[in-house]
């Protein structure tokens, strides 16, 4: 990986959508096997932790969507805060 070495962001700081960007780039990055190996385990180390993220992000959005309640007509009552 040739690019310039520029610090990346802390992945908790990073948006479901950029996590899964970053973590497409690595994968093509990766595929095309250009990589010294250094760079290529550590683009490995980041992807599996970008994983890890986007799976968090999923399960969270997904406890958010079964706490939302419905009234008797079907529609979005509220939503029950999620316990800490």
């Amino acid at each position: 990986m040739t690019e310039s070495k520029q610090p990346l962001p802390d992945i908790a700081s990073l948006s479901f959508e950029q996590a899964l960007g970053e973590l497409e780039a690595i994968v093509s990055r990766l595929e095309q096997g250009k990589a010294n190996l250094d760079d290529a385990i550590g683009a490995y180390e980041r992807g599996a932790a970008l994983k890890r993220h986007c799976e968090a992000k999923l399960r969270e959005a997904r406890e958010k969507v079964e706490r939302i309640t419905l009234d008797a007509t079907g529609q979005p009552a509220g939503a029950q805060p999620l316990a800490d």
